[in-house]
């Protein structure tokens, strides 16, 4: 019996990788790059399944080049960069990896808040750069974590798994959330906000919401505007849930006091003016 066929977008770790070849006859994108749009058409025809990552677009069109695939296996918990519908309609299943990145994700925010706030990465090339010359009180002076108040925004697993850490620096945990989850809340010692309420009242705040409509550029100008001017956004869910030019003027005007970035809002693109504030 032959082994089914499976169209793997870029190369993943080992483990997985090892499944798929023992189970599967499989192709995979040769280059350390997103496949271009006609790699990926070109190369779902004859096979049974795709196995895509979130920087893949998988449209009508893709699905059409194969209208025989069987499924389309997203490498990621979030799944945007697929056109569910459009999969519905044809009757292809989609699938993705909840739960599976829970903990990284929330240590990732976690080491985005201390680099961000103890100004980590600053100090780095600050002493790479052989700029450094010795301690001064002044020298690069950071902002404490502890007994400030942070602001989750989307209360679910990763949001969680956030404040569970949080209560390790004796923080008060705010959080808002579509659905509010008292119960949930009174584990983590949360306190429920409205998300203008939130974002005046916090320290640091960290986005984990998926994106969708209603959370495309949920943090703009007028939000921007809210924060505190010591405050610092941290962001390990979906780029475009910020409004990358607004960042940037809110990070010039010192609006706030910086921001800690695991995705970007059109990756590998970067808005005009970000890079030059990348430290």
């Amino acid at each position: 019996m032959s082994k089914p066929k499976v169209y793997v977008t870029r190369l993943i770790p080992d483990d997985g990788m090892k499944l798929l070849y023992d189970k599967c006859e499989v192709t995979v994108n040769p280059h350390d790059r997103v496949a271009t749009r006609q790699e990926l058409i070109d190369n779902i025809k004859g096979k049974d399944a795709m196995l895509c990552l979130l920087t893949d677009t998988i449209d009508a069109e893709i699905m059409d080049a194969n209208p025989n695939v069987k499924i389309i296996a997203n490498y990621a918990v979030g799944f945007n960069n697929i056109d569910v519908k459009a999969a519905t309609q044809r009757g292809i299943p989609v699938s993705n990896t909840p739960g599976v990145l829970t903990d990284t994700t929330a240590d990732m925010a976690w080491t985005l808040i201390m680099s961000t706030a103890r100004r980590v990465v600053e100090g780095d090339k600050f002493t790479r750069a052989g700029k450094y010359k010795g301690w001064g009180p002044l020298l690069l002076v950071g902002q404490d974590v502890h007994h400030k108040t942070l602001g989750i925004i989307g209360f679910g697993r990763i949001g969680q798994t956030v404040a569970k850490r949080a209560a390790g620096f004796d923080m008060k945990i705010l959080y808002y959330d579509v659905n509010k989850m008292p119960e949930v809340a009174q584990k983590y010692n949360a306190e429920y906000r409205e998300l203008d309420d939130l974002l005046r009242e916090s320290d640091i705040i960290s986005l984990h919401v998926d994106l969708n409509d209603s959370t495309r550029h949920l943090i703009s100008e007028r939000e921007f505007g809210l924060m505190k001017d010591t405050a610092y956004l941290i962001n390990t869910a979906r780029g475009p849930v910020v409004d990358e030019n607004a960042l940037v003027q809110a990070l010039k005007n010192n609006r706030i006091a910086g921001a800690g970035l695991d995705v970007f809002e059109n990756e590998p693109a970067l808005a005009p003016g970000l890079a030059e504030l990348i430290t």
